[in-house]
């Protein structure tokens, strides 16, 4: 209950709306009522009368008409503005809590993507937000409609024939605590199969990804069996639902078939002993269908809600997601950057659990240094640096810039300060224009063509047909390791920020491409505070100061020529590069 109540927050806004529906629905659904009505004054009333058949035929017409012009007339706009309110009020609703859940979805840390599947994060915002879409259709609709029909047509029945409307409604007990029993049960397995579904979602994401590993290992027979077994996951937890689902019906559905036939039993025995009449049978049965019909929407629409509420905790569940990263009540921003950055006794774990990934680090750096860190993988570089934008926070210690504790600023002041190329830079499946306009969404068209030229861009934007407007494809795929970093390099010139970060910027690229982008990079970095993460060492001799990292700790710290001289590790690690690009025959001396 306590996920409907939270969904209710959602629906309250459209309150009105909801109630007007609800109105306009019972008229719909009670002008149909009037049919058993009508069929029992034509029997009793018309037909087996004393009147002539002119008389009869006279007063047939009459109530003919007057049916006709509330079906044909009256009932179309009634239906039209029913279904159409329905699904507009659910269809805002639904907007709402997307909307709601996409601005989750930003604020949650890359600690948590870094554990869950993005394929699981998708079914939450998009399959489950629409089950939910049944709550309000069904639930807050359909449901007291259906129940006001069975209320309006057993008052009717009882001012017709209080016997026979006992016999109607003697099954109710039973039929509703079958429902009850179903339900309970039909939650668990529905939340369970929604589980399984996101489970199959997400592990598809990632294959879809991977095709080009899939393919280029012959990796399809075992991609295949993966797959069957996460499909077959599903199946079963689908075949179990289905199984308690279809055994509701069958229990249900047999209480609805049974109660129309005693109707039928009593009824034909008291029209044979003449206490009731033929069109009174006639409108009781007929009255059934109305009663009975609700009844079985009702079981349809238990086992919607069922899958509606197993949807609702899912996507409570998601939005609950704490952040690992928040703003203080007091929060400042950061709006004015000096450039000096300061990292004191910096200490940092992933999860409570884990060993620390960096120990102690102090370092501070003046406006407009740029500093390398280099090392062995997995030595903390690229951790230390994800640290400053505040993806994660210190676990101890602190980061200063300008003398400002970054856990004291909100944190998307701070990252509007900063400019990031990564080794793997995300573009979005959008024209060139629009992926360099990432970093300032509001520029000019001269702004974007100088960013571009700034970073060595334009020549080969200007190559393609369609130029500037040219689509880049699902991650930028259509364009060259070369070129996509040349954009988001782009990016960063044009948000133009005080702080700089290069994390493996230059790794993997051609010597071609490598040239242009230094050049660029070089250019991006001047009179800016800059941190560089580099594997290639070659890359960052001209640092203003090089920082080797390892294990987490700060080993050595100073300018390329200090850092040879001194015959440490970072010597020896610049001989083995060295080395090995003499012995690539690939590398161009």
């Amino acid at each position: 209950m306590y996920s409907i109540k939270r969904y209710l927050y959602f629906v309250k806004p459209y309150k009105w709306k909801v109630i007007l529906t609800i109105l306009i629905g019972l008229v719909k659904f009670g002008i149909p009522l009037m049919l058993p009505l009508i069929y029992m004054y034509v029997i009793d009333d018309i037909i087996d009368t004393d009147m002539s058949a002119s008389d009869k035929t006279e007063q047939l017409l009459w109530v003919m008409g007057i049916a006709l012009f509330v079906f044909l007339i009256l009932r179309p706009p009634v239906e039209y503005y029913r279904q159409y309110l329905a699904q507009y009020v659910s269809s805002k609703i639904l907007f709402d809590i997307r909307d709601r859940l996409f601005d989750h979805i930003q604020k949650l840390s890359l600690k948590f993507y870094s554990k869950t599947k993005t394929g699981e994060v998708i079914s939450r915002v998009i399959h489950d937000v629409e089950q939910t879409k049944t709550f309000v259709v069904t639930g807050l609709m359909n449901i007291w409609l259906d129940m006001a029909t069975i209320i309006i047509a057993v008052s009717i029945m009882l001012t017709l024939d209080p016997i026979l409307t006992l016999i109607a409604i003697i099954l109710f007990p039973v039929y509703g605590y079958s429902v009850k029993y179903f339900y309970s049960r039909l939650r668990q397995l529905t939340r369970a199969r929604s589980q399984a579904l996101a489970e199959v979602q997400g592990h598809l994401h990632e294959r879809v990804q991977g095709m080009p590993v899939i393919r280029g290992f012959a990796l399809e027979d075992h991609a295949q069996g993966e797959f069957d077994v996460q499909n077959r996951k599903y199946l079963d937890r689908a075949l179990k639902f289905t199984s308690w689902n279809a055994k509701s019906y069958a229990v249900t559905h047999t209480i609805t078939d049974i109660a129309p036939l005693l109707v039928v039993a009593v009824g034909g025995y008291l029209v044979i002993g003449e206490i009731v009449t033929v069109g009174v049978l006639v409108a009781f049965i007929s009255y059934m269908a109305q009663v009975y019909n609700p009844l079985r929407r009702l079981v349809n629409s238990m086992t919607q809600l069922t899958q509606a509420h197993a949807s609702m905790d899912r996507v409570f569940e998601f939005m609950d997601e704490e952040y690992d990263v928040t703003d203080k009540p007091n929060a400042k921003t950061l709006e004015q950057v000096h450039g000096d950055v300061t990292f004191e006794n910096v200490s940092f774990r992933y999860d409570e659990e884990e060993e620390e990934v960096l120990h102690h680090v102090n370092l501070s750096i003046p406006k407009g240094e740029t500093v390398a860190f280099v090392g062995m993988s997995g030595g903390g570089k690229s951790t230390l640096v994800s640290l400053i934008p505040r993806f994660y926070d210190v676990t101890s210690g602190s980061i200063k810039i300008d003398g400002i504790d970054i856990r004291d600023l909100k944190a998307r002041s701070l990252r509007d300060q900063i400019g990031m190329v990564l080794q793997d830079n995300i573009l979005f499946s959008d024209s060139v224009e629009m992926n360099i306009r990432m970093g300032k969404p509001d520029a000019t068209n001269e702004e974007v063509v100088a960013a571009a030229k700034a970073a060595n861009a334009h020549d080969f934007i200007m190559d393609f047909p369609d130029g500037y407007e040219t689509l880049v494809g699902e991650r930028g795929v259509k364009l060259s390791g070369g070129q996509k970093q040349r954009i988001a390099i782009a990016r960063v010139f044009l948000k133009n920020p005080p702080l700089l970060i290069l994390d493996e910027a230059t790794s993997a690229l051609d010597l071609e491409s490598e040239h242009l982008i230094q050049e660029a990079l070089d250019k991006l970095a001047h009179n800016r505070t800059t941190f560089v993460v580099a594997h290639r060492l070659s890359t960052i001799t001209h640092a203003d100061r090089i920082v080797l990292i390892n294990n987490g700790v700060i080993k050595e710290e100073g300018t390329h020529d200090e850092l040879m001289r001194k015959k440490g590790l970072y010597y020896d690690l610049f001989q083995v590069q060295e080395l090995d690009q003499v012995e690539d025959p690939k590398v161009i001396r």
